[in-house]
């Protein structure tokens, strides 16, 4: 039997009638075979993936992805067509400042068949982590962030260098305690990925933790993120909660309890979004059909 070589045709947008069957027809019309099929319709958006097989086609790869941009214009569509990848292809570079649980958490996964990607660069605002770096085998470098706005502005301008060069498909702020540029953000659409930890939209800024210790809240927790220009407004990927024990727990007991939950939330996401499980629509995230949210979040 010969090699398949498949690709993903990925379709989303406002629900409407016909959508399956004009894809189906539009590869069939190519000479391609049709793998496997998942669609749902989350708020009524629809989303689809359809594996196929190409190796087959009577059209060039740049025929069929001009083909599908051109019906998926014709009927209000995005679409996006995506040869299957091997593994450890994807590039992720992990922003960090001195916390450190949640690149350790990183760098574990990193190590297992299941991290669709590869940490190409490690880039800080201060040199604490990188010993842990250097153990993982995972190229490090930092530039002081400063304190002037002068100061700051220079250590963007050589983050945006360093993440271009790498060429990263992904940009993980993994604890990484500085707000990004504009020109950052612009340069990396739903491709950055930041952790919080509250539950967004409560308790935005800075000490979350004590916002939520001395408000009396009875529960918290931490939420995963894309960054866009409005600090902590970006699409929700995942949250997580733990109880607080009003009375009892100190501020401290609060924020220790949120450390791992930061790290475990963060990793989920990252992996959703390495293995290509989700995508944004109208600014919220909806996941791909096969598995539900919660199931998920138990992953």
């Amino acid at each position: 039997m010969s090699s398949r070589v498949l690709a993903i045709l990925s379709v989303q947008g406002r629900d409407q009638k016909g959508v399956v069957a004009q894809f189906a027809t539009f590869v069939a019309e190519r000479g391609i075979n049709i793998e496997d099929l998942e669609q749902k319709v989350v708020a009524g958006m629809f989303v689809m993936d359809m594996l196929i097989d190409i190796k087959d086609m009577s059209v060039s790869l740049d025929e069929l992805i001009t083909g599908a941009l051109e019906l998926g214009k014709k009927i209000n569509m995005q679409v996006k067509v995506t040869l299957q990848r091997t593994p450890k292809n994807k590039r992720v570079a992990v922003l960090v400042s001195k916390e450190h649980h949640c690149l350790e958490k990183l760098l574990a996964i990193h190590k297992t068949e299941a991290f669709n990607g590869e940490i190409v660069s490690i880039l800080a605002n201060h040199p604490v982590l990188e010993d842990a770096a250097q153990k993982a085998g995972i190229p490090f470098a930092y530039k002081a962030s400063g304190s002037t706005p002068e100061e700051k502005q220079a250590h963007m301008k050589w983050l945006l260098e360093q993440l271009r060069a790498l060429k990263a498909d992904l940009v993980v702020l993994a604890r990484y305690m500085q707000i990004l540029s504009p020109e950052i953000v612009a340069a990396f659409p739903s491709r950055i990925i930041n952790i919080h930890p509250s539950l967004l939209p409560f308790f935005p800024g800075a000490s979350p933790y004590r916002q939520a210790y001395e408000s009396g809240a009875r529960v918290t927790g931490c939420t995963a993120h894309f960054v866009t220009e409005q600090l902590d407004q970006g699409p929700i990927i995942l949250q997580d909660v733990f109880h607080i024990n009003v009375g009892l727990d100190t501020a401290e007991d609060v924020r220790q309890r949120g450390l791992a939950l930061e790290a475990e939330t963060l990793a989920k996401a990252v992996q959703f979004f390495l293995d290509e499980e989700l995508v944004v629509v109208e600014g919220k995230v909806v996941f791909k059909p096969g598995i539900s949210s919660f199931a998920r979040a138990k992953v």
